[in-house]
């Protein structure tokens, strides 16, 4: 609560005594150093300049400088300035925020944090106006005790504080000094990195306003396509302060040029660039069919859109799209240029961008003018971050070299690739300092396991190595009879061959089936005597094999010219996709490679299943026979002819049961409260391949609550058993933060 005494003529206490203003030149004004707050005029001045401050910021400022010097807990602010009234700790940490940002307190030099016990407003304030104590009497006149100042406090005290202070880091510094001279050889210390966030989840997506005081980022474990909530925080040591609210899939952030909005990404059904303020408030939408966006100045901006279908690429246009003009779009129509990154001349750009096969590449340098699609940059590895220096001579990259993420750098414009951080961490995201001489980056460890939920709950399949995720390879799959499960593992350490190896459910005992290949997708043939996969050799197309699960021969080739997503098809064939032109197809060859034919002769988008039975494959893609040929659907194909079946209204999971018994679909996407999603099982009428389906596919969750008998599953991603109560899924563990590491 106020304290009456210390605040005469409080706008939430009775005036009395109070001198008027009119005919008393006496306000109450509070200084401290070039600052003036005057509570009755209702400003805050630097010299002859207002300075603006929303109304509660102006309160909270208020009650911290009238009890300058003191301890003021964060309970005795809320209930000060929001009296009554319902809040959260957020609300006071915005304040604080946009006063710190306003008074230049990015050392916390005026309002210290003392933590877990509140704030005090730490400098000399002086008030040059006369207060007066409340009597007993209700008559003014009846008791006027004399005006008492209030002065700052006794510059002896906080002079021998300063001196205290400055003789403990000469003392420091001289002993640091000698340390270094005599117990460490020269160039030996390593430098030090500086821990920004210090949450028990997870820091990601760092992004600093162009003063470099303030700090975006998601409050999240995953780095992209983001349900989790957008923070800021005053560096150095400023609280976090959540802006955002939004359930849609998010990514990427920018601050505008005046740093007063941030942009960032969502997903929902379409891409869409939304801004927030920087200080708090609600979203607004700023363009559709925009992602990745930054401003290269107060008018132009750059960002990525879609021309067709999935086929994404960069360009430049104002906040109502005119001046639009394409700067570069991936020669495959799959493909997609998610992020850009501008020089500081504004004529180069570094591009983020996934294949047709949704792999993250190598980074890209391209012209801002839009003259050519440019040239790789950076590691050889996938790039999922990039940023300039200041001065535009050296390129930043976040990218996956030998199974670990890492930064990099490299002198523009064709210098060689330098790794600037290693070890058993990874590094992702990427803010260089105005200044030039650090970055802000994303530091996590990770651990990923295989398991497997049945009538007795969740248990573990390998407690050791590391489980590849969907993002890296093939999720885990059982075999027809439900006995074994079939998964991806990294055996040593990130770097380590993805190798296939297969778990007994009963026992669970586990057994690497194809020692020391590094397989991505992969698909067991029926019987379980032949395993057909794909590898992605480091700076070659992606290869296709065909290997006995009993070792009784080595693994021969198939295929060797960007072939992916082999699954064994009918009459033993195996299907798989291939790029033609600039689009991908679905086509079968024969078990040596021979007789390449396409199954259907429209392009598709990708391949994610084939049925027990080999008669149908679901895929994602334009719909056959659409009047919208841009509209985007997972369908079921015939792979012996006939018409496709669609099975969602747009894009969505869809998988079979081992035994063919039951069809999973997916009916609502990963959100924040559902990281996973959501699936419904639907049986399989005996004799058929599908269930029955609506003609336009499964439009929304509350349709596939209608359907005969199904099953939702509030697991998302999973590998189906033989009944909706068993299913396999890989559980990561992420935990990061964000630090700051000084630049060689």
């Amino acid at each position: 609560m106020l304290r009456p005494q210390r605040f005469p003529g409080n706008s939430k206490a009775t005036r009395v005594n109070a001198p008027d203003a009119q005919t008393n030149p006496l306000r109450r004004r509070y200084c401290f150093g070039d600052w003036t707050l005057d509570l009755d005029r209702g400003f805050l001045r630097r010299g002859e300049e207002d300075v603006p401050l929303r109304p509660k910021s102006f309160e909270v400022l208020t009650h911290l400088v009238q009890h300058h010097g003191e301890l003021v807990s964060k309970d005795e602010l809320i209930n000060a300035v929001w009296q009554d009234t319902a809040v959260t700790d957020n609300s006071l940490a915005q304040c604080l925020l946009e006063i710190r940002r306003v008074l230049g307190d990015d050392q916390q030099e005026l309002i210290r944090t003392i933590a877990r016990r509140g704030y005090v407003f730490a400098v000399p304030v002086s008030m040059p106006v006369a207060e007066f104590q409340r009597g007993a009497s209700e008559h003014p006149a009846d008791q006027i005790p004399a005006p008492r100042l209030v002065e700052p406090p006794p510059r002896r005290q906080f002079h021998w504080r300063v001196l205290s202070a400055v003789f403990l880091v000469l003392v420091l510094s001289a002993g640091g000094v000698l340390f270094l001279l005599f117990r460490r050889p020269a160039g030996s210390e390593p430098a030090a990195y500086t821990q920004i966030t210090s949450f028990t989840d997870s820091a990601v997506g760092p992004a600093l306003s162009p003063d470099g005081r303030l700090l975006a980022f998601y409050r999240s474990d995953r780095t992209f396509l983001i349900a989790d909530q957008i923070y800021v925080k005053l560096l150095p040591n400023g609280e976090p302060v959540q802006l955002t609210h939004d359930p849609r899939l998010k990514y990427g952030l920018a601050f505008s040029p005046d740093s007063s909005r941030i942009a960032y990404s969502a997903e929902e059904g379409g891409w869409l660039t939304y801004t927030v303020p920087s200080l708090g408030g609600d979203s607004k939408l700023l363009l559709p069919n925009a992602s990745g966006l930054s401003w290269l100045d107060e008018q132009r901006l750059l960002f990525s859109e879609i021309k067709t279908g999935y086929h994404m690429g960069i360009v430049t246009a104002t906040e109502n799209r005119s001046e639009h003009r394409e700067i570069y779009f991936p020669a495959h129509e799959r493909a997609m240029a998610f992020y850009s990154y501008a020089s500081p001349n504004h004529k180069w750009g570094l591009v983020v961008e996934m294949d047709s096969l949704n792999r993250w590449q190598p980074c890209r340098m391209v012209p801002l003018d839009g003259s050519s699609a440019g040239r790789q940059v950076g590691p050889e590895g996938a790039c999922t971050s990039a940023a300039w220096s200041p001065d535009g001579a050296w390129m930043y990259f976040a990218a996956e070299v030998a199974g670990r993420r890492h930064l990099w750098r490299q002198r523009f414009p064709d210098g060689q690739p330098i790794q600037i951080t290693s070890g058993t961490t990874e590094e992702d995201g990427l803010a260089v300092a105005p200044d030039g001489r650090s970055v802000i980056t994303s530091i996590s460890t990770q651990q990923s396991a295989v398991w497997i939920h049945d009538s007795l709950g969740d248990h573990v399949v390998a407690t050791e190595g590391y489980a590849a995720t969907r993002e890296s390879a093939w999720p885990p799959a059982f075999s027809s009879d439900g006995k074994h499960l079939y998964y991806v593992l990294r055996r040593d350490s990130p770097e380590s061959a993805a190798e296939l190896w297969r778990a007994d459910v009963a026992s669970g005992k586990s057994e690497v089936v194809v020692p020391g290949v590094s397989i991505r997708e992969y698909d067991v043939s029926s019987d379980e005597k032949e395993v057909v996969f794909s590898t992605s050799p480091a700076g070659q197309a992606s290869q296709l094999w065909l290997a006995p699960l009993d070792r009784s021969a080595p693994p021969r080739r198939i295929a060797s010219s960007g072939e992916d997503s082999p699954h064994f098809g009918p009459d033993g064939s195996v299907l798989f996709q291939f790029t033609e032109g600039k689009a991908n197809y679905l086509a079968k060859m024969r078990l040596d490679g021979s007789g390449r034919t396409k199954v259907v002769p429209y392009p598709v988008y990708l391949i994610m299943s084939v049925s027990p039975d080999r008669r149908f494959v679901t895929l994602a893609g334009p719909v056959p026979g659409s009047k919208t040929p841009n509209t985007i659907a997972t369908i079921a194909v015939p792979v012996g002819g006939g018409p496709a079946r669609r099975v969602c209204a747009g894009g969505c999971p869809a998988a079979w049961s081992p035994d063919g018994k039951f069809f999973y679909a997916g009916i609502a996407p990963a959100s924040r409260t559902n990281p996973t999603g959501k699936m419904v099982a639907l049986p399989v009428p005996p004799g058929e391949t599908l269930p029955a389906l609506p003609d336009s596919g499964i439009r929304l969750e509350a349709e596939g609550l209608a359907l005969p008998g199904m099953k939702i599953m509030e697991q998302g991603d999973i590998a189906p058993g033989l009944t909706p109560s068993t299913y396999a899924y890989v559980k990561s563990s992420v935990h990061s933060n964000l630090f700051r590491i000084p630049l060689p």
